[in-house]
This record gives structure tokens, C-alpha cells and sequence, in this order.
């Protein structure tokens, strides 16, 4: 089937109402009342006959400042109460609101009001004695069966925090100053912690690793995700955020700027039609066998193919020469019919020819060359025109560093290396010595999310914050259950996917060893084939995907009546082309993919190894420019190693690759006839690797500590021989201690003798 065109922008993230839709489940909807039922008993005893919106800014403050005391109760009844009426102020006071407009509004204002008055840190002690809380995690262990009743507490706690963070995280042109104000303390607050000695990520992930080692079954996963991909995006900052560090850092180091922005370059990209599939491809040559002529299939250069269809020549029967062509040849002289496409759109008969000049010409991208490639190739360039070689004069090292390492043992003569201490570096230093299980445990729920997964005994639960205590009884309450757990797998996948990129490229950022340490525990936790398994499915059927009730989603549900849902309504679903975040999640997972394989042979091995290419050719089905330029790079640097035969019965999506994918001086991609696509002992680089990485951790972060536990030196020679730095009045007194210490001492000969 020929799918149209996908209509989707890329960012950080999706629209502010939609981002607080998904923090609820459509199982929590019930405690919206309860929320609001707190709420109103509550103030009515403090501020009667009035409404939140007709207090003044002080009078609310003096409100929450009341709150803020009742969450200091023993109590836990009463203190749960309080959490959720402040919960309430946090989700815009509904029950004063007309529309959905009005709820964000005051969401937003409330928000703001509760970070000035105190109250995140409030609620971080709260969460702390939460994770803390044994009670609760042994008896989640007892329960065969964990439901949304099990995290109660923490469920209220991470849903103010989040609605905290998101709603300060977003920036409006109307802030005001005081709002601008607070979300830089607040983003200081969380990146540079004051009172801990950790920043606020670090505890969850702590949360990740021990909801996955079983000890705390009942922690609500999702929201302690999004809550995490949330406080790295607003601690280390968005893509474009990245883009102007980017740009900054090369300033720094007296590199040259950047020639384009990537996702800008990627947003003005056009889809491409999708390869055909092998039944296709079968289909079409039954077909072309009944009436093709005895015509010789001929062998078409791909530089030829293009300059034969130059858009802007005037010669438009061309055009439909090379449908003929098409038309009788087979697989092996299969025509790129997605540039056909292009250039019958470009050139529709009695278009002017002025029009023509809009349409871009060349290439997307700037080309680029690594210095490993120039000194490849002035050695093979020295070698076959002048007979001789510099051999040990290049540097050909295949491991990508960013600067050439200083011999071992020099460091001391460097002197000690000034770190910057930004909001990367402390979280990479807060994260180092579990940084491997942080990895492991987010892989897991990954997978537990991914929709290929089965259902197994050992997999972990990722349903306990979205499983009611009592099951459906009716079809249409198991079918919106269905929809929910569909859902709920949706936007873990969605959060994980966001902040394992986001890591990533920071850490690339701030230190090319801290990217390789993260990516090669990722590699060893088996990432890559978790993401190949992940797009082994229908991913149209995926990206298409209708599991959301729109009539249940935050904030429509709490300012309009419900209509009566039907078995009917919910498999229509809603309206909309193909789902936000699904197709974000795909396209995050082929960045990470991109990430963990580019400039890596062994890992391009990997993707060989697990025959990737089927995988990723269906995924081009998919009409999406950025999506469809990921994975022609994944099939780029793995078409060396699929053989001439492969290269031959796909010589579209080679076309597309030639089209849209970078071009790099040296790069031997189509015809594998580069050096390093030789079988050579890939394990080597990555042990290499390896040692350059633990080499550098220990260089900056095990530096050593003043500690009583010092070796002890138990020669009498070299004890006696060392030379002391006494005080200046020592000799005045040194007589009077000889007398107090040793003479007037009585030696006790006896105690020799217990420690023989």
C-alpha cells in the first residue's frame, strides 16, 4: 500500500496540554474528584464564601503557606489529604475553570506559586521517606497482584512534582520577570544541588534500578520516567539548547561554525516513496514477464541515471523514456522511482519555467571529512603514484577520540585538568560508579514496554500503575482497559527512548569518553538488538497506532460531561493521521541506534549479525523525511558487508542513500571495496576503547582521598630515615616530653608476650 505522507515536526517534546495528558491513566480518572473533594473541604474552612481565582496574591500565598504546615502531620491520612489538595491547585483548579484554556492557565499560575512558596522541596522530603518506606515495599511483595491502590502516595507526590516541572520548564513570550526569575533558580536548584549531594535525576534513577531488582514492585514506573526525561530536559536543555552549545563550545576552541543545523536541514526534507517489498518485487516481475519484449536488460551507471534526469533541463520527454525503461527491466535494473516522483511533481507540463527555481537544487547536506580519511588518503596516494609511505608518521588509530591522547604517565607534567563544572558534568559524576545498572535496569522496562515483547514469568510487572484494584467485568471496560495499558506501554517506551538520547548527546557534548562509556554499556546491556527486535513488527500498524480516548485525556475529561462511551467509539478512535509519540519514540531509537554504530565496525557487525537490513527497509515505509534519513544511514553503513547481490536487487534504496544521506570524502560505502570492511579482530577496538575510557575515569573522577586507611610503612630504616617538619618552640619543650612520655612510663614487658 502506498501510505501518504506523514505531517510531523520533530522536537523535544509534544504539545504542553498533550505532554499533561499522559501523565494520568484513563484508571486514575476517578481521583480527579477525589482531588477536588480535598481541595474544597479544606479551603471552605479557611476562606469561606470565596473562590481560588477571586483571591489576591497574597491571600493565596498565606493559603499554601497553610498547606505547606499541614504536610508536617504525623498522620498519614490527613498528610495524603493535604498532598492532594495541593495536587489540585497543580492541576489549574478545575472546578472554577469553563475550558480547557482555563485549566492551563491556572495551572501554569499555581504552579509557579507553589515552586516560590517552597513547596518542591516539601515534597522531596516526602518522597524520600516514601522510597524509604519499608512498610509499603513489603507489603507490595506479599500481594499477588499490585494495583493502582499499592502507590497511592507516590503517585500523588510525583504527579505535583512533574506538573511542577513541566509547567515552570515551558517558556511564553508573556512571563513574567518574576516567572523568568524562578525557573533559572529552579533550574539551578536541580542541577546543582545545595542541600544533597546529588542532583535530583540521580534519586530517580535510583528508583529505576530499585523498582527493577523487585524490591519495590508497586514504584509507578511511568510517572518516575517521565518525571526523569522531564528533569534532564529541563536541567541540561533541549535540542536547540544543544545546538547553541554546540556552536558556543566550537567558538571556544577556535573551530570552525557549523554548516547547518541538522534537525532545520531534516525538517525541510520531503518523504520519499518506500522501496517495494520482496512480494512486491515478485508481483511486479510476473507481471512484466507476460508482455516485456526480448529486449537485453541493460546495466544503468547511477551517475548516469542522474544526469539523465536533471530536473532543471528543459528535454521533458525524458521523463517518460525512463518510465518505459522502468517499466521492462527487472530487479536488476530497477530505477529510482522515488527521484521519478520527485521530478514529476517538479515538472508538471506548461509550468513556467521561472517556477523552477524554488526547487532546491544539490544535495541536502554539506559534505564532511575526518582527518582519518585525509591521511588514508595521502597514504594510499603516496604509496600508488610516488612508490614510499610515512608509515608510522600518520596517526591511524581507529578509535574516535576527539584529541590525541598524551603518552601514559605524562599527566603529572600537564598539571591538574580544569573541569568546568556544569549541569552534564556533575549528573555524569553522580552517575559513574552505577551507571551500568542504570543502563541495564532502563533496557529492561524497555524491553517489559516493547510491543514484540511476550508476555514471560521472570519479565518485570510495568502494569501496577495502571491496573484497577478490581478487574473488568463488561467488554467495554476491558476494552478501555486494553486501550490503557497500550497506552501506558506507549509513553514508557516514548520516555525512555527521549532520555537515553538525551544523555547521550549532552554527554557527547561535554566529553567524548563520557558518550563512549554510556554507549558501550548500552551496547553490552544488548541495546542494539532490543531496538532491531522493537522494529521488527508492523511499524506502520505501530506509528498508526489509535490507543489514546480522547474524551478521557487531561484536561478535556474535567471541564466538559462525559459522553457515554460504546464498544463503537472506542475502536474508532480519534481522528488524527498517526500518533505523536509513537513515531517520536521510533525516531529517538534510530538515533540511538545512529549514535551507538557510527564510526564502529564491530557494531556495524552487530547490525549484519542480526540482519538488520529487512528490519530497516520496512521501516521506510514509513513517509516521514527525518525517519526514513535515519534509517538510510543505519543502511548505509552496513551496505559493504551485504554483498553485491543485495546492493543489485536494491538499487532504490541505495538511490535514496545517494540522495539524502551525507556524502564523505573517501567513503567507499557502495562498493565495499574499503580496507576496513575487511573481517579484521573487531573485539580489539573495543577493548581499546575500553582501556582509553577507564584510563580517563580514573584520571578525573578516582582521584585519591585524605583517609586514615594509608599504607603503612613497616621498615625501621626508612621510618627513622625520614625527614620530620617539627614545630619552631619543639626544642624548648623536648626535654619536658622525654620526661612525661618515655621516662616517667613504665615499660610493660609482659604485653610483648599476649601479641606474639
Amino acid at each position: 500500500a502506498d501510505y501518504p505522507s506523514l505531517e510531523f515536526e520533530y522536537g523535544d517534546a509534544d504539545s504542553h496540554a498533550a505532554e499533561l495528558s499522559e501523565l494520568y491513566s484513563y484508571t486514575e480518572e476517578p481521583e480527579f474528584v477525589t482531588n477536588r473533594r480535598c481541595f474544597e473541604e479544606d479551603f471552605q474552612t479557611q476562606v469561606q464564601g470565596k473562590r481560588w481565582p477571586d483571591l489576591d496574591t497574597a491571600q493565596q500565598k498565606a493559603y499554601v503557606m497553610r498547606l505547606l504546615d499541614g504536610l508536617e502531620v504525623v498522620n498519614r491520612d490527613k498528610r495524603l489529604k493535604v498532598a492532594r489538595a495541593i495536587l489540585y491547585l497543580a492541576q489549574g483548579v478545575f472546578g472554577e475553570c469553563n475550558n480547557e484554556l482555563d485549566v492551563l492557565h491556572w495551572s501554569r499560575h499555581n504552579n509557579f506559586l507553589l515552586y516560590q512558596m517552597g513547596m518542591f522541596t516539601a515534597f522531596l522530603e516526602l518522597l524520600n521517606m516514601e522510597i524509604d518506606n519499608s512498610q509499603a515495599c513489603s507489603s507490595a511483595l506479599r500481594k499477588p497482584a499490585i494495583s493502582l491502590a499499592d502507590s497511592t502516595e507516590l503517585r500523588v507526590l510525583l504527579s505535583v512534582m512533574y506538573l511542577m516541572i513541566e509547567s515552570i520548564r515551558v517558556e511564553l513570550e508573556t512571563d513574567a520577570p518574576e516567572w523568568k526569575t524562578s525557573r533559572e533558580a529552579f533550574k539551578t536548584e536541580l542541577s546543582f544541588p545545595v542541600h544533597s549531594e546529588e542532583p535530583f535525576a540521580l534519586l530517580l534513577f535510583t528508583m529505576v534500578i530499585k523498582f527493577c531488582s523487585g524490591h519495590a514492585p508497586h514504584f509507578p514506573m511511568k510517572k518516575v520516567l517521565l518525571l526523569l526525561w522531564k528533569v534532564l530536559l529541563f536541567t541540561l536543555g533541549g535540542f536547540e539548547a544543544l545546538q547553541v552549545m554546540k556552536m558556543k563550545k566550537r567558538e571556544d576552541l577556535g573551530l570552525p561554525p557549523l554548516p547547518e543545523d541538522s534537525i532545520q536541514v531534516m525538517r525541510s526534507m520531503r518523504a520519499a516513496s518506500p522501496p517495494a517489498c520482496s512480494i512486491e518485487l515478485i508481483e511486479q516481475q510476473q507481471q512484466k514477464r507476460s508482455h516485456r519484449s526480448r529486449r537485453p536488460l541493460m546495466k544503468q551507471d547511477s551517475l548516469d541515471i542522474y544526469n539523465e534526469r536533471d530536473p532543471f533541463k528543459n528535454d521533458e520527454a525524458g521523463v517518460d523514456e525512463e518510465e518505459n525503461d522502468d517499466v521492462e527491466s527487472g530487479i536488476e535494473g530497477e530505477l529510482d522511482l522515488m527521484e521519478r516522483d520527485a521530478i514529476i511533481q517538479a515538472l508538471p507540463a506548461q509550468r513556467p519555467p521561472i517556477e523552477r527555481v524554488c526547487f532546491p537544487k544539490g544535495l541536502p547536506w554539506a559534505p564532511k571529512v575526518r582527518q582519518k580519511d585525509i591521511e588514508h588518503f595521502l597514504e594510499a596516494s603516496r604509496h600508488k603514484f610516488i612508490g614510499f609511505t610515512l608509515g608510522a608518521g600518520l596517526r591511524t588509530n581507529p578509535v574516535l577520540i576527539l584529541a590525541t591522547e598524551p603518552t601514559p604517565g605524562c599527566w603529572e607534567l600537564l598539571g591538574e585538568e580544569e573541569v568546568q563544572e556544569t549541569a552534564c558534568e556533575i549528573l555524569y559524576r553522580a552517575m559513574l560508579y552505577n551507571l551500568p545498572q542504570y543502563m541495564i535496569a532502563l533496557l529492561k522496562i524497555l524491553l517489559a514496554a516493547a510491543p514484540t515483547s511476550k508476555a514471560k514469568t521472570d519479565s518485570i510487572n510495568i502494569l501496577a500503575d495502571v491496573l484497577p484494584e478490581e478487574m473488568p467485568i463488561t467488554v467495554l471496560q476491558s476494552m478501555k482497559l486494553g486501550i490503557d495499558v497500550n497506552r501506558h506501554k506507549e509513553i514508557i517506551v516514548k520516555s525512555i527512548s527521549a532520555l537515553l538520547l538525551l544523555l547521550l548527546k549532552h554527554f557527547k557534548l561535554n566529553h567524548i569518553y563520557q558518550f563512549e562509556y554510556v554507549s558501550q554499556h548500552l551496547v553490552f546491556a544488548n541495546c542494539i538488538p532490543l531496538i532491531l527486535k522493537f522494529f521488527n513488527q508492523n511499524i506502520m500498524s505501530y506509528i498508526t497506532a489509535k490507543n489514546s480516548i480522547s474524551v478521557l485525556d487531561y484536561p478535556y475529561c474535567i471541564v466538559h460531561e462525559l459522553p457515554e462511551l460504546t464498544a463503537e467509539s472506542l475502536e474508532t478512535g480519534d481522528n488524527n493521521q498517526f500518533c505523536w509519540r509513537n513515531l517520536f519514540s521510533c525516531i529517538n531509537l534510530l538515533r540511538i541506534l545512529n549514535k551507538l554504530t557510527k564510526w564502529k565496525h564491530s557494531r556495524t557487525m552487530m547490525l549484519v549479525v542480526f540482519k538488520s537490513a529487512p528490519i530497516l527497509k520496512r521501516a521506510l515505509k514509513v513517509k516521514q523525511a527525518m525517519m526514513q534519513l535515519y534509517v538510510l544511514k543505519l543502511l548505509k553503513i552496513q551496505t559493504k558487508y551485504l554483498g553485491r547481490q543485495w546492493r543489485k536487487s536494491n538499487m532504490k534504496t541505495m538511490s535514496a542513500i545517494y540522495q539524502k544521506v551525507r556524502h564523505r570524502m573517501n567513503d567507499d560505502w557502495a562498493y565495499g571495496n574499503d580496507i576496513d570492511a575487511r573481517p579484521w579482530d573487531f573485539q580489539a577496538e573495543e577493548c581499546t576503547l575500553r582501556a582509553n575510557i577507564e584510563a580517563f575515569n580514573n584520571r578525573r573522577y578516582d582521584k585519591p582521598q585524605d583517609s586514615e586507611f594509608v599504607p603503612v610503612d613497616n621498615c625501621l630504616q626508612s621510618v627513622l630515615g625520614q625527614r620530620l617538619e617539627l614545630p619552631e618552640d619543639f626544642h624548648y619543650s623536648y626535654e619536658l616530653w622525654l620526661e612525661r612520655e618515655v621516662f616517667s612510663q613504665p615499660i610493660r614487658w609482659e604485653e610483648l608476650l599476649h601479641y606474639q
